[in-house]
């Protein structure tokens, strides 16, 4: 049996929602737990078009075993429309056989995104991510404003998971707010993945 960790799964089209999944990675190792980083493949509007089994670079595609097997869960897509993005939805309208044997039932789990506009859809598409994950039975951890870049942020952040405002020519980085919130989440999944697992010891 391998050792626990917490899967942060993602798709990203420009690179910035992979760095926010590396920061909520490294959130997760700060509280003692390993990160998984797994991504899915674009999704195609050619019928015949198969995206090779392993990526050129970044992550490695996701299975539903990394889902399984996991300790905690953190999601994470660009908005699209105010939406999650279809990559990452396909993936999720794969994982009826988990559901079906409840395997995600009481696990932690959290979303993050980002935007190319301020007001681009950030919190409508962290809540279209929660939802299926709500079905799953996992649960919804979020950012409590305990944290204090939450208040301070003039970029992404949200009560419903850390997003970054990647600006109109989508270069601009994360700030300093942004990566505190995303370690937050990260750091927050795998403490409450370790005490629900003492719990049942």
């Amino acid at each position: 049996m391998s050792s626990p960790y917490i899967l942060v799964l993602y798709y990203s089209r420009h690179g910035k929602t992979a760095e926010m999944a590396r920061q909520v990675a490294r959130g997760v190792e700060m509280a003692g737990l390993e990160a998984r980083l797994r991504t899915v493949p674009p999704v195609s509007t050619e019928c015949e078009a198969v995206a090779p089994a392993i990526p050129a670079e970044g992550a490695i595609y996701a299975t539903l075993d990394d889902l399984r097997h996991c300790s905690g869960l953190a999601l994470g897509c660009p908005t699209r429309f105010g939406n999650m993005a279809a990559p990452l939805k396909y993936f999720i309208d794969s994982t009826s056989s988990l559901w079906l044997t409840g395997e995600l039932v009481g696990k932690p789990a959290g979303a993050f995104t980002t935007t190319s506009s301020l007001h681009g859809g950030q919190e409508t598409t962290l809540l279209t991510m929660l939802l299926p994950l709500l079905h799953h039975g996992m649960l919804v951890t979020g950012l409590p404003y305990s944290e204090a870049a939450l208040l301070e942020t003039q970029g992404g952040g949200t009560p419903y998971g850390p997003s970054h405002y990647a600006g109109a020519d989508g270069k601009r980085p994360l700030d300093e707010h942004e990566i505190a919130l995303c370690r937050a989440l990260g750091q927050r999944l795998a403490q409450t993945a370790l005490q629900l697992e003492r719990g049942r010891g």
